[in-house]
Order: structure tokens, then sequence, then C-alpha cells
């Protein structure tokens, strides 16, 4: 735990390491204090009144010096809190920025969130009150052992033994909740996702489902959280019982021994000095006792705790895709797969299978098949959101692992099917794929795509403010200026998935025209089901079940009758269907 704390603090670990010497000499501090009670009533026993006065001063200053040093502790353990969400927060989102893009799944993303919020708030807490009577609670017992030992070796050896005794049992209880606190975990975000998710698509769930039926994945959502907080408080609370049982077994067994040694000492005659040994000893036993009693109490937060650092660890270990040493310059925007094979996970199924093309500069190529047949992974690849399981992908002769990421990012630029808008303008959002673009250069992309008469309609024109996600425009205008922000970026290579997916028959034609513009003047790669679009490329790919059937020009591959000229089929076929008139018949 206390490494996964200093690998998340990174080059502010130091503050970690001072607040973990402060809080170890308080816990010594504390023992030894403490250990001013067996010479006082020793004395006062005794009727050394001047001696207890004076071992009295002795615990009076150390109750002092314990005070000053737990505030001076207190203070560094809120320097930790600090720098855990003043640098931790950073370091997580540096470290995440140099992530693949592909990592970037909802599952990944609502972890993400849950840690980089609740997450770092719960570890933020530990040391100023978790860790120091922890810490403590531990050291202090420590000191009363090496007393015991003074006292009475039998009492010591069980208090010692005692020790590593207990860690196992905490540790035993810890993983006891362990997994039921992680799965409490994953539902906690996968339900604060649900709700970002219901309250932002409230236009679609209630055009579907205005009787209430809409809250449905919501409510299971919730319903998956309550029943693992329930599991989780059950196996919290067996926990929390067991530790305490375990330190009161501890508690009886030093009573037995002291109670065998008072007998002891009774049978061989009633001495003062071994009367006051057990006295003073079951003294030591109750001081030794209650610091690890608050231990016991605060495992199921440092369980808890530790949880939340494992999930920091899982995203601080996930490595970025290695930058090469030397990075090599492409020589054009050719792109080039020799016998590429992709899987998402080790336990997973190829995605693409052996798949080699070459593909010339300036050329537009159409990537056509069936939903799920790698036609997406495929454009990832050459994006590089993930590397090849085998094989390699190349961009101007030269594989993308041996360039740059600020290479790769100015060599390609990219429309999605699901565009994001942040908030701000329309200027502001286009102006992203080319911070230093002029205004004249922003309303040229914007007439290409489609944008200008979005602009004329709008009171504030290409200065209005598309809210957060883009909320205040249509799904339509969105991937509209998401298109014209590519197209500002002028890299040589464009991919387009499925660009055209949310817009009307009329500006569908315009993104089909501005593809024809840039045909021969930049290299396209198009995942498109327009006929318009896949018939002006140069040539087709055709994919099936991750492998590549077909490559051709569009007429060649419709001469021969293949999977090309099926889909071309199946498109007209859909194309030439209209609504059934009155009477129930159907033309084409």
């Amino acid at each position: 735990m206390l490494k996964n704390f200093m690998q998340l603090l990174g080059d502010e670990a130091p503050v970690f390491r001072r607040y973990l010497v402060l809080a170890v000499a308080y816990g010594v501090l504390s023992g030894l204090t403490i250990l001013t009670l067996v010479p006082v009533i020793g004395d006062l026993l005794a009727g050394n009144v001047r001696g207890a006065t004076l071992w009295l001063s002795v615990l009076l200053a150390g109750m002092l010096a314990c005070w000053a040093w737990r505030r001076t502790l207190e203070k560094a353990g809120v320097a930790v809190g600090v720098a855990v969400l003043r640098g931790a927060r950073q370091r997580i989102g540096d470290h995440v920025a140099g992530l693949p893009v592909g990592w970037f799944t909802s599952q990944n993303t609502a972890r993400l969130s849950h840690v980089i919020t609740h997450g770092m708030m719960a570890v933020a807490q530990l040391p100023a009150h978790v860790l120091t009577p922890v810490i403590s609670g531990i050291v202090t017992p420590l000191v009363m052992v090496a007393a015991l030992f003074a006292l009475h070796w039998p009492m010591g050896l069980i208090a010692l033994a005692a020790l590593p005794l207990l860690a196992g049992a905490f540790l035993f209880t810890a993983r006891l909740g362990r997994r039921a606190d992680a799965v409490y975990q994953q539902h906690f975000a996968d339900a604060s996702q649900r709700m970002v998710e219901f309250a932002q698509a409230q236009s679609v769930l209630r055009a579907f489902n205005g009787g209430g039926g809409s809250t449905h994945l919501l409510e299971q959502a919730i319903d998956q959280q309550r029943q693992s907080a329930l599991r989780l408080i059950l196996q919290s609370s067996l926990s929390a019982v067991l530790n305490t049982w375990f330190v009161q077994a501890t508690f009886a067994a030093l009573l037995v021994a002291a109670a065998l040694w008072l007998n002891a000492s009774l049978s061989g005659g009633l001495e003062t000095g071994s009367v006051l040994g057990v006295v003073t000893a079951l003294l030591l036993v109750c001081r030794y006792i209650d610091p690890l009693l608050d231990v016991a109490s605060y495992g199921e937060i440092l369980r808890g705790a530790h949880g939340q650092l494992d999930a920091v660890y899982e995203i601080l270990a996930v490595r970025p895709l290695p930058e090469p040493e030397q990075p090599q310059a492409p020589a054009d925007a050719s792109i080039t797969l020799r016998q590429v094979s992709f899987r998402y996970g080790p336990e997973q199924p190829d995605v693409l299978s052996d798949l080699s093309l070459s593909i010339a500069a300036g050329d537009m190529v159409a990537l056509v098949g069936a939903s799920g047949s790698g036609k997406t992974t495929l454009v990832r690849l050459i994006a590089r959101f993930f590397d090849v399981s085998q094989g390699s992908v190349l961009i101007g002769g030269v594989d993308v692992r041996q360039m740059s990421s600020a290479q790769l990012a100015g060599q390609i630029s990219q429309i999605f099917q699901d565009s994001y808008l942040f908030q701000g303008s329309i200027a502001d959002n286009i102006r992203i794929g080319k911070p230093d673009a002029s205004a004249a250069e922003i309303l040229q992309v914007a007439q290409q795509a489609g944008v200008s008469e979005i602009i004329e309609r709008l009171a504030q024109g290409i200065d209005t403010p598309v809210g957060e996600g883009g909320a205040r425009l249509s799904g339509g205008e969105r991937q509209r200026i998401a298109i014209a922000r590519a197209l500002i970026k002028d890299a040589p290579i464009l991919l387009v998935d499925e660009a055209t997916a949310a817009l009307d028959a009329e500006n569908q034609a315009v993104i089909t025209q501005t593809l024809a513009r840039l045909r021969g003047r930049r290299t396209l790669i198009v995942i498109a089901h327009q006929l318009s679009t896949v018939a002006m490329a140069d040539q087709v790919l055709v994919l099936d079940e991750g492998r590549l059937v077909e490559q051709g020009s569009p007429a060649s591959l419709r001469a021969s009758g293949g999977r090309y000229a099926q889909f071309l089929e199946q498109r007209r076929a859909a194309r030439g269907w209209r609504i059934a008139s009155a009477t129930g018949s159907e033309s084409r």
C-alpha cells in the first residue's frame, strides 16, 4: 500500500517520507511517555513522593512533547493530502494523456472518472485522519513489548508473538472484503456513468418511452450498486468483529500470563517487588492493547483506501505506446499493411487476420464489409490507437512504431462516427484542428463541410456557443462541425469513419463533393455505405471477418460478381424501396 502511495505521489514522494518519519517518531515518543508511568506508580506505592514527583514531571513533559509533535505530524499529513490532490491528479492526467486512444473505452473512462473524483478524495484523507493513528498504533505496542520483556519475559514473549499473528489476522479479514469492495467500486462507477448518461439523453429517452420505462438501465445500475453495498457492509461488519476478537484474545492471553505470574509470586510469599511488577505489567498490557484496538477499528477504512490505491495503480500500470528513440519521418502519404493481425485481448479472437494491402499516396480507398468485419479496427490501427499483434503498419515506408506521436498526428486527420464538441463557440471547435487558423480559413472549411448554413441562421454566427458536448446543436450539426475541424488540419491522410451517418441527403451530398475535391490531394480512407462515395473511390477493399476478401477498382469488382457486387445490389435494393400505398401495394 505504501509503495502504491509513493508511486502515486511521484516527485512529491519526499513529502510522504517526511510524514512517515514523523509518524514513527510520534509512536516511539508516545510509547516512551507511557513507560514513565512505571516509575511513577512504583515510587508512589513505595512511598517515595519526591521520586514520583520527578517522574510525574517527566510524564507531563512527555505529554506536552507528544501534543506538539502531533500538531506537526497533522500538518505533515495535510501536506501529503494536498500533494495528492494537487500533484497526483495531474500525474494521472499526464499519464492518461499518453495512453493509446483505444484504451478509452466506456468502462475505462468510467473507472478513470471515479478514481479522479471519489478515489483521490479518499486517498488524500488517509495521512491526516487514518495513517497517523494506525502507524502510532503499531509502533507504540512495540515499545510496550520491550518494557514487558524487562518486567516479565513470558508476557513480553506473548506480546511479541501476538504481533505477527494479529498482522496475519488483519490481512485475512482485509481479503474477506477486498473482492466485495472492488465489485462495489465498479458498480458505483457504472451507476455514476448511467446517471450522467440518463441526464444527457433525455430527449432520446422521452421520444421512445415517455411512460417512465426509460429509467430501466439507470434503475438496474442503482440496484446493482445497492446489492453490492449491502454485501460490502456485511463483509466489513464481519471483518471488524473478527479483528476485535483477535485483539481481545491477545489481551486474554496476557491476562492469563499475569494471573499465573501473580499466583507464583503469592505461592512464594508476598513480595512487594513482585506485586508491583504484576500491577505495572497489567498497566502496560492495557496500553499495549488500546492502540491495537485502534488499528483494528481502522482496518476497514484502510482496506477501502487500499482498493482505491489499487485502482489508481492499475491505471498507472497501463503502459503508453512506446516512443522510438530516433523517430523517422515518412517519405509520403502512402499506407502499407504487411501481414497484420490484431486482437483486443490475449484471450480474445483475432479481429484482423494476416491482412496485407497497399494504398498509394493520394488514392481514395473505400472500406466495405458487414458490421464487425474489422473496418473501424483497420482505420484505428493506421492511426495507432493500438499496436498490431502481428505484422506492421507503414506510412510513407516507415513503421508507425518508428514515428513519434507528434509526427504521426501531423500525418493523419480523422472524422469519427461519434464526434465530440468542446464547450465553446463553433469557431473554437473548428480551430482545434489548427490553433493558428485565420478567420478566413475557418469560414472556408465551414463552407466545405456544410456549416455555413448553420452559422447563417444563428444570431452569433460562427461565435455561437455549442454548449457542453455540443448540446445546443443537433447531431447532424455537430457532425458537420467535426468534419470542418478535420478538414482545417490539412493533414496528408484523412480517415473517415461513417462521417455522413447523421446527415440528411442534402448535407451528405455536400460532404461527398468535399471528398471529391480532396481526392488526389490527400490519401483518403473512407468507411461508408453511400454508393456515391464508394463509387468514386480509386479502389475498394472488402473485408469479411477480419480478412481482405476483395480488392480492386469499383468497376472491376462490380463486374466480378463477388462480395462487392452483392453489396451494391443490397444498397440499390434498400434505396429502391418506398413506403407502401394505402392499398398495401409496394413498388420499386
